[in-house]
């Protein structure tokens, strides 16, 4: 098609004279193709520029990049066999191709919505994502086909690896550990390894430490799993072990993470963190009886727990704020947040902790501790029990 040849080369110009913003790929030829839309954006991978294609299929999204000769050609294919309407955004104008069913193209013009460039992609982003492509541990866990393609059902799997990748970074660098070249972790209840191999990837590969982790798992089939896939890789620093949060006998590294970890397992984990002064203490509880049965409330508040949802959710939130307050009684500055969106798991609460060397009035924050749990009612609170 001679004027598909005229947009491609419309194209090429203004990635030559930089006023390329974005291009966006829709309306497919096929009525149920399972390709629905192709965004193109560029992006600089080792201060390469080049042309990231997001593909947006119906139940996953691929992203591959390509240089800018291989992009319009890509480009060029998909006009010719996926889809018939093709914007050109750029800073001068906005070129709109069309093609109808019986092949014809047509071109049109029309003032430009973009009047500055985007900045490119990957100066944004942080550079501690965890990539799909021949990731060996990713396919070996199942996140990943051998095609380099997020699994089925694996989507919010993936969203999550990532989000939590970027929560570590971010206690990384406001911790003593920012400069540290060697950095020890211990994840309490590793399960799967999903999270535990994220992390050590990004410590090795990314910020470039001699990084050493250890899962900590009570079922020897998951070790024994986690321990082959982590040796096919090579990554030497990484290991399994069995034992629970109570019985490991290990020594907890510089940084502690417990995810999901049951009821009083997690003030367990937090009371290992303390005692062993670790720098970064990391916890996503699961569930919350302990203070719930404790539980003693009179006055207004006894509404609430006439409503059972009401009364579990209430015991979450003054379980974890005593969780908080003790930390900070400790000497770390804490922080409780939803570290994904819920539609990927309803176990998203994070509370971290990073130890300061600021100075803390321990027994004013402990006064006010104490002055919570009468408003509620609660004589014993596990984890303070332990720390004394």
């Amino acid at each position: 098609m001679k004027d598909l040849d005229i947009f491609i080369k419309e194209l090429t110009q203004s990635l030559k004279n930089k006023i390329f913003v974005k291009l966006i790929l829709s309306k497919p030829y096929e009525k149920g193709s399972d390709l629905k839309k192709v965004t193109v954006k560029i992006v600089e991978i080792k201060a390469t520029p080049m042309l990231s294609f997001l593909y947006n299929h119906k139940t996953k999204d691929i992203t591959k990049n390509h240089s800018f000769k291989e992009a319009e050609k890509e480009i060029n294919n998909l006009l010719t066999n996926e889809m018939r309407n093709c914007v050109l955004f750029t800073t001068e104008s906005n070129i709109d191709l069309n093609i109808s069913k019986k092949k014809k193209v047509l071109i049109s013009r029309s003032k430009p919505i973009y009047k500055s460039l985007i900045e490119p992609e990957i100066n944004r982003m942080k550079k501690r994502n965890i990539n799909i492509e021949n990731n060996a541990y990713l396919q070996k866990l199942g996140v990943t086909t051998k095609n380099n393609v997020l699994a089925k059902n694996m989507q919010g799997k993936f969203k999550q690896i990532n989000r939590f990748v970027e929560t570590i970074d971010d206690l990384i660098n406001s911790s003593n550990l920012k400069d540290a070249k060697k950095i020890t972790v211990t994840d309490m209840g590793s399960g799967k390894g999903y999270l535990t191999f994220a992390v050590y990837d990004h410590l090795k590969n990314n910020l470039k430490v001699n990084a050493e982790v250890t899962g900590v798992e009570l079922r020897q089939g998951l070790i024994d799993t986690c321990n082959g896939i982590a040796k096919e890789c090579m990554f030497s620093g990484l290991k399994f072990v069995q034992g629970t949060i109570n019985d490991y006998a290990g020594q907890v590294s510089q940084m502690l993470i417990a995810l999901h970890a049951c009821d009083t397992a997690t003030d367990d984990a937090i009371f290992k963190g303390i005692t062993s002064n670790v720098e970064i203490i990391v916890v996503s509880p699961c569930c919350h009886k302990q203070v719930r049965k404790e539980f003693n409330i009179t006055g207004e508040l006894k509404e609430i727990t006439q409503h059972g949802i009401l009364e579990e959710r209430m015991a979450e939130m003054v379980t974890d704020t005593m969780r908080a307050m003790i930390l900070e009684a400790y000497g770390y500055k804490t922080k409780i947040f939803e570290y994904i969106s819920d539609e990927h798991t309803h176990k998203n609460l994070m509370i971290s902790a990073v130890k300061t060397d600021q100075k803390t009035n321990k027994d004013e924050i402990l006064n006010r501790l104490t002055a919570l749990k009468k408003t509620f009612g609660i004589k014993n609170f596990y984890l303070e029990n332990l720390l004394k």
